[in-house]
Parts: C-alpha cells; structure tokens; sequence
C-alpha cells in the first residue's frame, strides 16, 4: 500500500484522556504518554477498527501535555494554540485522498472535520 494511500488516524488527546476520570488532569503529560503508548501497541497489532493493518496514527497533544515523544507507530504532534485547529490543519493537509478518521468526542470538532471529508470515532474507540 503506497504511503499516501495509508488510512489516517487522528486523535485528539486532550479529549480522550478527559474522557475517562481517571487523575489525568493531576499529570496531564503523563496520561498523554500513556494513551500514546496505547496507541502504540494498537500499531504493532494491526488493531485497528475498520481500517485494518497500516494506518498512520497521529496523537495531537495541547498544553501541559506539549512535548511528549513520538514512538514508534505513534507520530506525536504539538498543537501550539488550539488542539482543535491543529488537528483541521492535519485534516486537510493529510487526510485527503485516504481514509481518514478523527477520535474525538467534541461535537464542534467533528463537524469541522466531516466537513473536510474525515469520519470521527469516539474515545472509546482507541481506550
């Protein structure tokens, strides 16, 4: 599979860390590298939902959370303002022309990114 043609998935950190009241908001950092070592492992077994073996995962951390380490099969990116219009900006520069999927729960992100072609999940889909 040509890499352009690679499903994309994009997480919102912030809104999937928030979902589970679990102390995250005591080490926000930390809880960001917990979820992305998740997501990691979701890599190295192809457990993806429907997009199957392959996709590129990106996990898009704002904040306090800036600064955690890409892994491998895990892309981290810092948002330097909002999470939200960081992950638009990754929507549209890199989602087009590929299966693409943002895990979010927020109603107004969603709206953004189906507008731009990319189908959303719930947090539940990567916890």
């Amino acid at each position: 599979m040509s890499e352009r043609l690679r499903p994309l998935l994009v997480v919102d950190a912030a809104n999937v860390v928030g979902s589970v009241p679990d102390g995250w908001w005591r080490d926000r950092r930390g809880a960001a590298e917990r979820l992305r070592d998740r997501l990691a492992a979701r890599a190295l077994s192809g457990d993806g939902d429907d997009t199957g073996n392959g996709e590129e995962i990106v996990l898009v951390v704002e904040g306090t959370a800036r600064g955690v380490a890409s892994v491998s099969g895990v892309r981290v990116v810092d948002a330097p303002g909002s999470g939200d219009d960081r992950i638009v900006e990754l929507v549209a520069a890199e989602g087009r022309g590929r299966p693409c999927t943002v895990v979010t729960a927020d109603r107004g992100l969603r709206e953004r990114v189906a507008a731009l072609g990319a189908r959303a999940a719930g947090p539940r889909s990567v916890r």
